[in-house]
């Protein structure tokens, strides 16, 4: 019974499998297939997904690459430069090599398994379920959206120990983190059969029990509060911890050394972000359009916020301030976006504001981390506050879409406390499993080849240590 209801909780989700064409015929009503009448993928929903792919690399490269390189100082605004740039190239091959595969393949409920290994058997004629029955676009587009998911991710991860460790202690990591934190996370959160598998009670436990493992807890994360943002932050804490505090924290100020690179860096961000969850909707339509709304609004309510809160306590309202905001914005409305109304955006947005503040001041100077571009503070507790939050707003009393039962074609009987314990499952496991496969990562990094530079080569500089450059002569 509990696998029937799990698979009531997920209409206009971004969990689903991929089919080439033959399995997907096998959906269909057996006339249709004896006639050969193949579903084809929306053309008008393709264009939308790739328009989307590009808009979430532009939010990466070069958004989150200027936004990060714009707060660190100016003798390591390449190195911070080259970590995002270099990441999402490494990245974006091993998705193509084995990531995808892993992420969105049938294999239990923590990994895939290795049908598309190397991309194995896709073509240009196989495609993915979307979240109508009926409705299919390219597996190749879908797989280009994902890539872009899956190179981001470790590029976030980048802030948190910025300005001190070897450029290929990073990349070493992120492999390491990728292959065993974010595939399974993206699995376990995403992988589904797809809405078609929905035709009767019996059926939908089938498929839900095929399904990835916070799937069937019933999670909500339309476009990544856990799968990006949580386990994101969780690895960027603790790379802070394990690499130390950066020479001279608490005692020499530390300012960004380029504002309006923040700025610019903040602005691509934000208009890359309506490819990351607009795009995760996967179709074009009334939907999307409301999660368009959503990501707005949330944003701006939460750089509001912030500013508004700087303003009252030191007086003047900062750019780095408002730029911090709004990505605490961005953050905590991923994984709500498509399941709350605007107001309930709103909402959160302005408790993101709030909260995400608090964290990058009052609780990073009480545990005395270094957090060198506040991963943790604005992604982890960001996308923890939303995760929540989705359960509340979600609701249709409070202008939410509520959760859509596939089987009965319906929008399903909605209590926030049974969906606020599935949102506590999704969180507390993103946690702990990111949390100890970047122990084990930074570790093993650290045993062979060393995380950090030495402390004269910190004080010179990354740009000159580790890349020969300078970004400014």
């Amino acid at each position: 019974m509990e696998q029937v209801m799990d698979s009531r909780k997920h209409p206009h989700r971004r969990h689903l499998r991929c089919w080439q064409p033959a399995a997907a015929l096998a959906l269909l009503a057996p006339a249709a297939t004896l006639a050969g009448d193949a579903p084809l993928p929306d053309k008008g929903d393709t264009a939308w997904l790739l328009t989307s792919t590009v808009l979430v690399i532009l939010m990466t490269i070069p958004g989150l690459a200027l936004f990060y390189g714009g707060m660190v100082r100016s003798k390591n605004v390449l190195s911070v430069l080259m970590q995002v740039f270099m990441t999402f190239c490494v990245m974006a091959l091993l998705w193509a090599i084995y990531g995808y595969s892993l992420a969105f393949t049938a294999g239990n409920a923590f990994f895939g398994g290795f049908d598309r290994l190397f991309l194995a058997g896709m073509t240009v004629d196989s495609i993915a379920a979307t979240f109508s029955k009926g409705v299919y676009v390219p597996e190749f587009a879908y797989f280009v959206f994902q890539l872009t998911f899956a190179c981001i991710t470790p590029c976030l991860v980048v802030g948190a120990f910025a300005e001190r460790l070897k450029f290929g202690a990073v990349l070493a990591f992120l492999v390491f983190w990728f292959t065993f934190a974010y595939l399974p996370i993206a699995h376990m959160v995403w992988f589904w059969a797809g809405p078609d598998a929905y035709t009767d009670p019996a059926a939908a436990a089938a498929a839900t029990g095929g399904a990835g493992f916070l799937f069937r807890k019933g999670a909500l994360d339309f476009a990544g509060g856990t799968v990006v943002h949580i386990n994101a932050g969780i690895a960027g804490l603790v790379g802070a911890l394990f690499a130390g505090k950066r020479v001279g924290y608490g005692r020499a100020p530390m300012p960004p050394h380029n504002l309006p690179m923040v700025m610019i860096g903040t602005s691509l961000l934000w208009v890359g972000w309506f490819g990351f969850n607009v795009g995760s909707n996967l179709e074009a339509n009334g939907l999307a359009a409301q999660v368009f709304a959503n990501t707005l609004l949330a944003t701006a309510a939460a750089a509001l916020t912030w500013s508004g809160a700087e303003w009252l306590h030191r007086g003047t309202p900062t750019m780095l301030g408002a730029a911090s905001g709004a990505v605490a914005g961005l953050v905590a409305i991923t994984p709500a976006c498509g399941w709350v109304g605007p107001m309930g955006a709103i909402v959160i947005g302005l408790v993101a504001g709030c909260v995400c503040l608090l964290a990058v001041t009052r609780l990073k100077a009480a545990l005395g981390y270094d957090d060198s571009l506040d991963v943790f503070g604005v992604h982890c507790v960001g996308g923890i506050l939303g995760a929540l939050l989705t359960a509340v707003f979600c609701a249709p009393a409070l202008g939410g879409t509520g959760v859509y039962d596939y089987v009965a074609n319906a929008v399903a009987e909605y209590s926030i406390g049974t969906q606020f314990v599935s949102q506590l499952w999704s969180v507390g496991l993103t946690i702990v499993w990111s949390g100890l496969v970047s122990v084990a990562g930074y570790a093993l990094v650290n045993a062979t080849i060393g995380l950090r530079v030495s402390e004269d080569e910190e004080r010179e500089g990354l740009d000159t240590v580790s890349h020969g450059e300078s970004a400014y002569t």
